[in-house]
């Protein structure tokens, strides 16, 4: 079951430093069914509820061209999580893992991914199925699945492969 913020047998957090790197721009809003994180599932379901990607100006304006694609990339700030650990027990059996080998919202920096079908336009708000998050979550970014995308260019001298030192 999903956890608030205790640190289970296993898990470890640190002190995060002070400060910022970099800063983000919300772009607009998500609105989901879910307002407890105790009720968002885990993973985001293409045959899951339509959600709402609403935009906000003058970011909208970036929206021209979206209808072309049935797939999108979100990305999302999961203003709720926690920052600080480090070891996580997911299966809270006291066997930790790192967290950059988990899928968990809980990470140094909380930004969420999801592969979305998108439903309809609306304006400046994009339906789609496949999130897993709650209700006002920030909304980061929208771009097209990936996945729907041929390498520009083929492979040349120089390149970095797999293997490479």
């Amino acid at each position: 079951m999903v956890r608030l913020n205790e640190i289970r047998r296993g898990e470890r957090a640190v002190d995060p430093p002070e400060g910022f790197d970099a800063s983000l721009h919300f772009i607009g809003c998500i609105r989901t069914p879910w307002t407890s994180r105790l009720e968002t599932p885990r993973q985001g379901r293409l045959d899951g509820p339509t959600c709402r990607l609403e935009l906000e100006a003058p970011w909208d304006e970036g929206l021209l061209g979206i209808e072309e694609f049935e797939r999108l990339e979100v990305l999302y700030w999961l203003h709720e999580s926690r920052r600080d650990l480090v070891h996580q027990s997911p299966g809270n059996d006291g066997e930790a893992r790192g967290v950059f080998s988990l899928r968990t919202p809980v990470r140094p920096n909380p930004i969420g991914t999801s592969i979305v079908q998108l439903v309809k336009i609306e304006g400046p708000v994009l339906f789609v199925r496949g999130l897993d998050c709650l209700d006002g979550t920030p909304l980061l970014d929208v771009k097209p699945d990936r996945t729907l995308f041929e390498p520009l260019a083929p492979a040349q001298a120089g390149d970095f492969q797999v293997g490479d030192p």
